[in-house]
């Protein structure tokens, strides 16, 4: 069979699954999309908070890699930068301003001592660096033991912390270092906040972050014009046929099989691992020991007469202060599109959640709008009522890079790769921002149009 008469299914409608069927499809594959919920886009979504549209997941995406971008000015949508990049941390009981860093790591020790984020202890602590041996090319190590190793807990506790938390919702001490953040390895035979201050002084000020006026949400719409995407379509068993691959999809009084010629799998690692335990069991027993953390936005908007004067584009919260949210996002001040959809009236959001702790979710929303509120309250002293609140929860929403999680991944991919036709992507594997997903779905279709 052709190139050009091949069929190709993409289990799952988030990014990477939209990302990868648009690139496929444009090499001229038949290529449809199943989706097992009701919506496209998985953790790109909007929501409304007082009429105003605004992102109620993934609300920015790096912008010193290309392919977010890339793809973004592709599908013909503006990309924006931030109104402003200062931020705080809430720890040691105030709100003080958060150091340049890589990461978490601190590239201007004076600029540590003047936001007194650190006790005079850490401070002393991070003064004496102790340099130690590069961790060797076949091993990994967990970010927060590379860095108290060499700065200190305090600088792991509520510095890479509350960074790393943001954007995994999980625990440094147990996030692996080549997985999440590789500069430190790559640094790890010297100095790292000499090589942190290069790095910083290298970037020349350019833009970190990146948005779309509207918000994130629009881009699964735009990516998948034109594709075949089916919804409430949910993949319950993938086996080997004759001619390619046989899926059993819907539900189980109404099963429908579809053939297919390549299969993507799209989708979390569990669903993943569920699908792959009979056909490659070892690749379906890796996949299942991927962890994932929950977490849970909540936007917020008030009357602009009613707020303090809020600065800076939020603030992060290290676990080890004992807070309910873990950041907040001030949306009226970090975007611009965001404040003039509002007029007068202003949206910022708070996120809770980190990984092994869902307890904390496990309440009513209005309870996690209470506990952002009080936090608000003792943070920025924002005593004012919601004219209007929204709780998107995400459960098991972000995967954990523990350690040694590259070596399970090339272990997968392995696997994987044993049967021509069949390819994974998604946030399990290479990266859980936007950049890293939209390359996992171009890694996925270089594996299947290079197996031709």
């Amino acid at each position: 069979m052709s190139a050009l008469t091949r069929r190709t299914v993409v289990v799952g409608g988030g990014l990477a699954g939209l990302a990868a069927a648009r690139e496929l499809a444009a090499t001229g594959r038949d290529v449809v999309v199943l989706e097992g919920s009701p919506r496209i886009g998985g953790k790109l979504l909007t929501g409304e908070v007082a009429g105003i549209a605004v992102d109620v997941g993934a609300e920015s995406m790096l912008a010193r890699r290309p392919e977010g971008i890339e793809l973004a000015r592709g599908l013909g949508l503006e990309v924006v930068h931030p109104a402003t990049t200062s931020s705080s941390v809430w720890t040691r009981g105030e709100l003080r301003p958060l150091p340049r860093s890589v990461m978490g790591v601190p590239g201007d020790l004076a600029q540590v001592a003047d936001s007194g984020v650190l006790s005079d202890t850490g401070l002393d602590r991070l003064r004496a660096e102790q340099p130690g041996p590069a961790v060797d090319d076949a091993d990994d190590v967990s970010v927060g033991e590379l860095v108290a190793s060499r700065l200190g807990d305090e600088v792991v506790d509520r510095l890479v912390e509350p960074l790393l938390g943001g954007v995994y919702a999980g625990h440094a001490r147990n996030l692996s270092a080549r997985a999440t953040v590789p500069q430190l390895v790559a640094w790890s035979g010297g100095s790292l906040v000499a090589a942190a201050a290069s790095a910083l002084a290298a970037s020349d000020g350019s833009a970190v972050f990146a948005g779309i006026p509207g918000g994130l949400g629009r881009v699964p719409g735009t990516l998948a014009s034109g594709l075949d995407v089916r919804l409430d379509a949910p993949v319950r068993a993938l086996h080997r046929a004759p001619d390619g691959f046989l899926l059993v999809v819907g539900p189980t009084t109404a099963p429908e099989e579809v053939r297919a010629d390549e299969v993507v799998l799209a989708t979390p690692a569990a669903p993943a691992a569920r699908l792959l335990r009979d056909l490659l069991p070892h690749a379906a027993a890796e996949l299942a020991g991927v962890e994932y953390a929950s977490m849970a936005v909540v936007s917020l908007a008030f009357r602009a007469v009613d707020l303090p004067e809020l600065s800076g584009s939020g603030f992060l919260v290290p676990p080890v202060d004992g807070r309910t949210i873990k950041a907040s996002t001030f949306s009226f001040n970090k975007w611009d599109w965001v404040r003039a959809a509002g007029g007068e009236v202003l949206v910022l959001r708070t996120s809770v959640g980190r990984h092994r702790e869902e307890s904390v979710l496990q309440v009513p929303d209005d309870e996690l709008v209470s506990a952002s509120l009080r936090d608000l309250g003792e943070a920025v002293g924002l005593g004012a009522t919601p004219i209007d609140t929204h709780v998107q929860r995400w459960g098991g929403g972000l995967p954990q890079y523990a350690v040694g999680h590259l070596d399970r991944v090339a272990r997968i991919r392995s696997e994987v790769g044993r049967i021509p036709g069949l390819a994974v992507c998604g946030a399990a594997y290479d990266g859980v921002g936007i950049p890293a997903v939209i390359a996992s779905a171009h890694r996925a279709v270089v594996a299947l149009t290079r197996a031709q």
